[in-house]
């Protein structure tokens, strides 16, 4: 049977039809904007008619159950949705008011753990037993994968990587924590380092840039700054879930020092193993990460 799936953005909705023995593309594609300033009932609403347009191009018997990637999580004692950069969904019982104006169940997930569980079944962990996938852009988070299985933990938040405290004397971060992986990781935390020590704001990309053609020394300490601290952040992950895979994605992750072997080595002198062997990888699904992952939670 194929699969439904959906990724909320916080611009866009995307939905897909997905074949799962053949990833490698969907089936159809469409999106519809978010609208997010007309409110809770309206994304409802946006999301009822993507869906309205996927049944239209179905084959077949419509599943009964479909997946949708949301930002924030869902706490599972309370059914509420938190921690949503689109703020009119938390503390708002968004599952289940889907499953009522949709007419059909919904599996829900953070939209990392969407990231990792596509990464780890369709793209570029297939095949690995145990896979971490990690999302560094404007922010940082992550998902863990267990023979192909999300894990989500008993408060619904496996996998919030970048929630971890990387330097306790570091900066604030908009959740009131001080010194937090996403605060030295993200993108903008990135951004903020160059700045401080270069007197100049210049984008990422721009930075990376000027790091690889060895023309300024501020840029190659934001670089040095982004592979020590990523060696660190990993490590934690590392020996507590020993990942036979991590994959990284999102802005930051297409950096190509985070893979160079000298970015291997320096993991392996925070790991409690002589040396460093898990797979260490870029994505390879691209934006079809977030419906391919929001697809395969409805795969029991």
């Amino acid at each position: 049977m194929h699969l439904i799936g959906i990724d909320l953005g916080g611009t866009k909705i995307e939905g897909a039809i997905v074949d799962p023995a053949n990833p490698s593309s969907a089936l159809f594609r469409t999106r519809v904007p978010t609208e997010s300033a007309g409110g809770y009932d309206h994304i409802i609403g946006q999301v009822g008619k993507l869906l309205a347009e996927l049944r239209a191009h179905y084959s077949g018997a419509f599943p009964s159950v479909i997946g949708i990637g949301t930002p924030g999580t869902r706490d599972p004692k309370t059914g509420l949705q938190r921690g949503s950069n689109t703020q009119c969904l938390n503390g708002r019982p968004f599952r289940d008011d889907l499953q009522r104006a949709l007419g059909v169940e919904v599996e829900i997930a953070n939209d990392a753990n969407c990231f990792a569980l596509a990464e780890a079944t369709m793209g570029a962990a297939r095949g690995y037993e145990t896979v971490f996938g990690i999302i560094m852009g404007t922010g940082c988070g992550g998902g863990f994968v267990v023979k192909e299985h999300l894990l989500n933990g008993c408060h619904g938040i496996a996998g919030e990587w970048g929630q971890i405290v990387l330097e306790p004397d570091g900066e604030v971060s908009g959740y009131g924590t001080r010194g937090i992986i996403e605060t030295v990781l993200a993108g903008p935390a990135l951004e903020k380092f160059y700045a401080k020590l270069s007197g100049e704001s210049r984008p990422l990309k721009e930075v990376v840039e000027r790091a690889n053609a060895g023309i300024d020394p501020h840029a190659a300490a934001t670089i040095t700054r982004l592979t020590d601290s990523f060696a660190k952040a990993v490590s934690i992950i590392i020996d507590s879930f020993d990942p036979h895979a991590i994959v990284v994605g999102g802005g930051v992750g297409n950096i190509d020092a985070l893979y160079s072997e000298e970015t291997r080595d320096k993991i392996s002198g925070h790991i409690f193993a002589p040396s460093f062997e898990a797979a260490l990888l870029k994505p390879t699904l691209g934006d079809s990460a977030g419906v391919f992952g929001a697809a395969m939670l409805t795969v029991k």
